[in-house]
């Protein structure tokens, strides 16, 4: 058999698959990818064929195990982790946006009367409108104020302020706990991937540097026993 036609694809071990395209060599996949095979499967041979798909299902199905191993328990933001991991999606998106379009115009004035009420706009206009109450109230209106000293009628406008004025912030602070711990969730699952994900690649680059070592190692030993032969013939 020539070099050319070992290297002609067969079929997939797994599922039969010939598709030339899909098939890859299974001396390539990682030791303990091979060894979820085998043990799924009852036999894996390294000098045969396995298609991507298999072979994605078993890395994924090896992925799996490690969260279960490490983590206990998977839990719905592990499974998407993973059904991104299979999709090849990207997580990376603003959860900013995704939050912001699901609020309703009620949460939506809340979060502005807080944004308003924590500026320096609301204080400065608010100390004006103070002061105006307060020296119409001595100085202009002398003679009929609606609101004399000790201005009762300003500290109910007060009172009924900030009756008002709490319960919105508290809801506005309460979306941006939400908020908050969405932007967190988010980040742990882009963080949990890409951990996967380099474990990965560092898993494939070990198994890709042994497997070319090994195949050093027997280039060397043909070379070695070519030269014993000709140095024997001379």
């Amino acid at each position: 058999m020539t070099a050319s036609e070992s290297n002609i694809p067969g079929s997939c071990q797994l599922c039969g698959s010939i598709a030339p395209g899909q098939l890859k060599r299974a001396a390539l996949v990682r030791p303990v990818v091979a060894q979820l095979i085998a043990e799924a499967n009852g036999s894996w041979d390294e000098n045969g064929w396995i298609c991507n798909d298999d072979l994605q299902h078993y890395r994924d199905l090896h992925v799996e195990n490690i969260l279960r191993t490490e983590l206990g328990e998977i839990t719905q933001i592990e499974e998407e982790v993973l059904e991104s991991l299979h999709e090849h999606e990207v997580l990376a998106s603003n959860p900013d946006t995704e939050f912001d379009s699901d609020l309703s115009f009620g949460q939506r004035l809340a979060d502005r009367i807080a944004m308003f009420g924590g500026s320096w706009a609301f204080i400065l206009l608010f100390a004006l409108f103070l002061a105006l109450w307060i020296l119409g109230n001595t100085l202009l209106l002398t003679l009929k104020p609606f609101d004399p000293y000790p201005f009762i009628l300003l500290n109910l406008l007060l009172s009924s302020l900030a009756a008002i004025q709490a319960p919105v912030i508290m809801m506005s602070q309460n979306r941006q706990e939400s908020r908050d711990r969405a932007r967190a969730t988010h980040e742990y699952q882009i963080n949990l991937k890409a951990e996967l994900e380099i474990r990965q690649l560092h898993q494939k680059i070990d198994h890709l540097l042994s497997h070319q070592w090994q195949r050093l190692v027997e280039i060397q030993e043909i070379q070695m026993e070519l030269i014993k032969e000709v140095r024997a013939r001379q």
